[in-house]
């Protein structure tokens, strides 16, 4: 009886740690200021300077494309979350059929458009302003959907499950993620996603959301280092020097460079720990 009552009080110790220990992790991530503290028109005007507003390279949105196949001059594409279509006009130059990119932001849609016409593609390549999370198109519209770093606004389930009826029986999905590549992580960089965006998680967990959401996984493959140090941090140092010029003595301004230095800083110590995971899907009913 005092061994059964020494483990009962074994027991509670444990379950207090770990009460304490999430309790520790929610007062942590509470605690941290993410892209949602600021206006978005803020956001906006500072991504509005970069070819790519995410991580990504025109190798890995290539290396993505290879696994599409059936796609035609009569072939329907979607750029969701476009930006100002980096990635969309790569796939246009090699890709055929007709593509069209939607984003919130109108400044992006200038630019997208702006650069379509620069590359002699506005014969097959256009931007729209639209939401997201209420598209402006017929059911089984598309041959293919196109997400690159930005699901995670309208959330990768969320996204996955809401425009599915959007594509075509046997279409494609393709879309990039945050996730998680190791089941255990520091606490600082796991404060920092789970209050950045809660839906990380595993590759094998985002490949059984897919799944579950009504695609066959086709494929599944890890951005490499340089998808955010080359493409993505590298081009943001003129930006930020600009910005700051622009917004001199704003201390909004100086608080969101700040964050942006620090999403970098987060990378390169724990770059190990999570990246961006392209997620291929079929829609085969």
């Amino acid at each position: 009886m005092e061994n059964a009552g020494k483990i009962e009080t074994e027991k509670v110790q444990i379950e207090t740690e770990k009460t304490e220990i999430e309790t520790g992790k929610k007062k942590m991530s509470d605690e941290i200021q993410t892209i949602y503290d600021f206006d978005p028109s803020l956001i906006y005007e500072y991504y509005l300077g970069l070819e790519r507003q995410g991580p990504g390279s025109p190798e890995m949105t290539l290396k993505a494309l290879s696994f599409i196949d059936n796609l035609t001059d009569e072939s329907k594409i979607a750029d969701i979350g476009c930006g100002t279509g980096g990635q969309t006009m790569v796939l246009a130059e090699n890709a055929p059929g007709n593509m069209t990119g939607v984003d919130i932001f109108p400044g992006f849609i200038d630019r997208f458009n702006a650069n379509a016409g620069r590359l002699n593609l506005r014969d097959r390549v256009k931007g729209i302003v639209g939401s997201m999370d209420d598209l402006p198109f017929q059911n089984e519209t598309f041959d293919l959907i196109w997400c690159e770093g930005a699901i995670y606004n309208i959330g990768y389930e969320r996204g996955l499950t809401e425009w599915r009826k959007f594509l075509k029986i046997g279409g494609y999905i393709a879309v990039t993620e945050a996730s998680w590549f190791t089941e255990e992580r520091p606490a600082e960089i796991q404060a920092f996603w789970d209050a950045a965006y809660p839906e990380i998680a595993t590759i094998p967990n985002k490949v059984a959301q897919m799944q579950n959401a009504g695609y066959v996984p086709v494929a599944a493959f890890i951005l490499p280092e340089n998808c955010w140090t080359e493409h993505f941090y590298a081009p943001q140092i003129a930006v930020r020097e600009k910005f700051l010029e622009k917004h001199a003595g704003s201390k909004t301004a100086k608080e969101y460079v700040a964050l942006e230095r620090h999403e970098e800083e987060l990378y390169n110590k724990y770059k190990a720990y999570y990246g961006y995971v392209f997620y291929i899907g079929k829609r085969i009913e």
